[in-house]
């Protein structure tokens, strides 16, 4: 062991196999303890520590594996425990206007048994409480739900595989099985899944702005080692050896200071908690004044009896009867269904988007989604499928078609032995991807698409990965990043001297050439023709929507030093491939939708502009009216030329990150539009996180809480799962602007309003007479048919409501099982309060004469609104 080392080995980890423990570790790479890494015996000494190899990993035995993860833990965090479902009945009990209605139901109790007994007199109270239980589970059982849904989404979201050696096979395993001691490859792009240290690599720069808040991306080499969990590879690849993981690393750490935050309510949520608190607020007024005029009346009617000094029981009692009926109409006036409707209309989404594969954290975004008016996607992996091959090549002077099927020696024939080897040296060194070798024994070829179509080429080819690689020593590689569009590695030649390979973007790679080799596998300087000819076999590669590389290398003599960053110029061109990465199945139709729905569909890609023309024409997004341009060219545009142009804008090819996220700045902000971006999270990051994406006359208060949960809880719960069609796709998008209740769903609202309206007051008011009600209950039979008629008349109107403007409300009726289970549970609780609890509900039993009346005014509001749907209305 190194002198000036304090640290002596715990005997549980000693006896494990190991010589240091997981504080020891987590000391060093979170404090940035070189000199305790060096006490160690360096990143060499930590791994003999941890029992593994650098180069081959760690063993996989299972019982050393358990003992592994026995002594230094396994790579998840401790998650906060989820609420439990009566937290979410506390939570529902909380809101004001429950709370009121609560007291008043207590008081209703003690005064209606105090003045009738048990259980006449409970029969208020006790119906006040059913109301509020039934609005309080629903509420709760819709957040808990969603409380479950949030927590199988963490789980699908945190499903990552990272590649690691182990037993001296690199495969793919799910980060939360990764332990210390495994060596991890890591790439641009890739979030480092532990804390760890750096074993070999090229150009490493890690983000580390989630834990130190800092931009600036930090430069990890051999004297800086130190890779914390949750940060960011920004620049170049690595191999890593992980020490801790879990709640071990430092962003597990921070993970454990923090607590669960709620979720935030949408957009639409707001609006409509605020519609709500504006009707209850009207609500609370009217309740008011209706207190008032009772109360007043009872005090005019003693005053008129001269008995206004005189107070008794049931005075007090008329009184809190009065207050009861107050409370009630401000009950009645809050529609609490309406966020209700919107919690239930989003989990509903998100749970569908879920089963589609689409992971939604934040129920916002599914309401956004519904918002969105422009749409800037990727190409690659987003509107093509990412499963890339060569199909051309250009090489020695001609285009050759490339297939698997095609044999090696038909291939190859006719290109010169020199340019073959120089080609595969290129394909084989020059690369961010690896081929290996299974457990299996069975060939696999790791990396980007873009890496493994050029692999398989060269396995194509007859090339040996592994015996190309060895032939040379690699001693500089500059990994290939968004800005510089290239890739290049430098390699020592057996025979002495270097040599430098690039590859990239054809016309960058093309620009830095000033030699070819010709069909004799001869190097011969470019002249304007040739030029024109390689730049006329891009154009012709890309008009046929492939991808289109550059490779070529540059021989360097024995002047280079690995400290200097690898000369651009004076390259010889080897050849140029056309790589097929096809459209993905369904993608034309879905752009035409979007189209039809007023949406407005981008493509944003850093490919060649002929390759991303071809591909959007393929789409259906660049139409004749569109126009296609270069990043570059994008950037140098005025902020005057870009409002002018940007609408016009279909197609941004040979983007940086920056241009889009320009693209999506001015969108949102310039020209107000909702802007959705799809994109692969790593060059489009930037972009990514600008976007945006990411309702009483005569009726008593118990019979006026059942209607309000028909109007409100049960309504939204029926609407709110009414599931989408193809239908929605062709109304427009509402901006971020838009008002969230349309003229047509004033229109619709406003004649159902004047119908029930209408029918009520000539109930109220001729009701004894058309029905030839007499006697001492013709009140009593009169109120109950006017709650009847109201109740049914909400019935019909539901299914009314779920098409805004068509007049079949019918279709698809039977495919909503909520909606029909609502409706019909909705029926028979009717039936029973009419004919079974009337002194309950202050109902009495109806003749089947009186029911068929109540219903058929119930269902001739359905009539009225198809005909009020047909009057025509304007936009916003």
């Amino acid at each position: 062991m190194p002198s000036g080392i304090t640290y002596t080995v715990p005997t549980v980890v000693k006896n494990a196999g190991f010589q240091i423990c997981a504080d020891e570790l987590g000391s060093i790479v979170e404090g940035h303890n070189v000199k305790k890494l060096r006490d160690h015996g360096g990143v060499e000494g930590i791994a003999n520590k941890l029992s593994t190899s650098t180069a081959n990993g760690i063993p996989t035995f299972e019982d050393s594996l358990s003992r592994r993860k026995k002594v230094h833990g396994i790579n998840k965090f401790t998650n906060i425990p989820p609420k439990d479902f009566w937290v979410f009945v506390w939570e529902s009990l909380q809101d004001t206007t429950l709370t009121i209605l609560a007291a008043c139901a207590f008081i209703s109790l003690i005064v209606g048994i105090t003045m009738e007994g048990w259980p006449k007199g409970a029969h208020d109270g006790l119906g006040i409480v059913a109301s509020i239980l039934l609005v309080v589970f629903v509420t709760a059982t819709s957040d808990y739900k969603q409380s479950l849904q949030f927590k199988d989404l963490d789980k699908e979201k945190k499903k990552i595989a990272v590649q690691v050696t182990r037993n001296g096979y690199r495969q793919k395993i799910s980060i939360y099985d990764l332990l210390p001691g495994d060596i991890v490859h890591l790439a641009i792009g890739d979030q480092i899944p532990a804390d760890g240290l750096f074993v070999s690599g090229f150009s490493l720069l890690i983000n580390e702005s989630c834990l130190t808040g800092e931009s600036e991306p930090v430069n990890v080499t051999s004297d800086n080692p130190f890779l914390l969990s949750g940060t960011k590879v920004q620049d170049g690849s690595c191999k890593m050896l992980v020490t801790t993981v879990g709640m071990r690393t430092q962003w597990g750490k921070l993970m454990a200071t923090l607590s669960e935050g709620g979720d935030d309510e949408t957009p639409l949520q707001v609006k409509l908690n605020g519609v709500a608190t504006v009707i209850g607020k009207i609500g609370l007024f009217f309740a008011v004044v209706t207190f008032s005029v009772l109360v007043q009346g009872l005090f005019n009617r003693k005053l008129h009896d001269g008995s206004h000094w005189s107070w008794s029981g049931e005075d007090a009692l008329e009184i809190l009867e009065y207050f009861a009926v107050a409370v009630t109409i401000v009950v009645v006036a809050v529609p609490e269904g309406l966020p209700l409707a919107v919690t239930l209309s989003l989990a509903f989404a998100m749970k569908k988007m879920m089963n589609e594969k689409a992971l939604v954290r934040h129920l916002a975004a599914c309401e956004t989604m519904g918002s969105a008016t422009n749409i800037c996607s990727d190409k690659t992996g987003t509107l093509t499928t990412n499963h890339m091959t060569v199909v051309k090549a250009y090489i020695c002077g001609k285009i050759r078609e490339v297939s698997s099927s095609l044999e090696t020696s038909a291939f190859c024939s006719g290109i010169p032995d020199s340019s073959l080897r120089m080609l595969l040296q290129s394909i084989f060194n020059n690369t961010g991807g690896e081929v290996v070798k299974n457990e299996d024994n069975k060939i696999e070829v790791l990396g980007t698409p873009t890496e493994t179509a050029l692999l398989e080429f060269g396995l194509l080819l007859g090339g040996d990965f592994q015996a190309v690689q060895q032939e040379s020593k690699m001693v500089k590689v500059e990994p290939f990043n968004s800005v510089k569009k290239r890739m290049g590695v430098v390699l020592e030649i057996p025979g002495g001297g270097f040599r430098a390979h690039c590859k990239g973007a054809s016309e960058i790679i093309l620009a830095a050439c000033d030699k070819v080799m010709d069909s004799n596998g001869e190097v011969v300087l470019l002249n304007e023709a040739s030029i024109n000819h390689l730049k006329d076999t891009i154009e012709q590669f890309a008009s046929n929507a492939l991808r289109t590389l550059c490779l070529a290398y540059k021989e360097m003599g024995n002047e280079f030093c690995a400290e200097n960053p690898i000369p651009f110029g004076g390259y010889t061109c080897i050849g140029i491939v056309g790589i097929k990465d096809p459209v993905r199945p369904g993608v034309k139709e879905s752009v035409a939708i979007c189209r039809s729905a007023g949406i407005t569909v981008r493509m944003v890609t850093g490919d060649n502009i002929n390759t991303a023309k071809a591909i959007a024409r393929e789409c259906g997004i660049l139409t004749d009216k569109g126009i296609a341009i270069e990043g570059p060219e994008f950037r140098l545009k005025s902020e005057e030329e870009l409002r002018e142009l940007i609408p016009r804008i279909q197609v941004m090819a040979r983007s940086s990150p920056l241009d889009k996220h320009t693209l999506v700045k001015l969108l949102r902000t310039t020209f107000e539009e909702v802007c959705a971006v799809t994109g692969d999270g790593t060059n489009d990051a930037p972009a990514l996180h600008e976007a945006d994406i990411g309702l009483a006359m005569g009726i008593s208060g118990t019979e006026l809480l059942w209607v309000n949960m028909i109007m409100d809880t049960l309504g939204a719960l029926a609407l709110a799962t009414e599931p989408p069609n193809d239908d929605l796709m062709k109304r427009p998008p509402v901006g971020r602007k838009g008002n969230f209740i349309s003229n047509v769903m004033w229109r619709n609202i406003l004649g159902q309003s004047c119908y029930q309206f209408f029918i009520i007051w000539y109930l109220q008011t001729r009701g004894k007479a058309v029905f030839h009600l007499g006697g001492p209950n013709a009140d009593l039979i009169l109120n109950t048919l006017i709650f009847n008629t109201f109740v049914f008349s909400q019935v019909f109107n539901e299914i009314s409501s779920r098409e805004m403007e068509k007049i079949n409300v019918f279709k698809g009726i039977l495919n909503n099982y909520v909606f029909v289970a609502v409706l019909a549970s909705t029926v028979l609780f009717q039936i029973i309060i009419i004919e079974f609890l009337g002194t309950f509900a202050n109902t009495c039993p109806l003749t089947l004469q009186q029911w068929v009346s109540s219903v058929s005014l119930g269902f001739l509001g359905m009539p009225i609104a198809a005909a009020v749907k047909m009057i025509p209305i304007g936009p916003m």
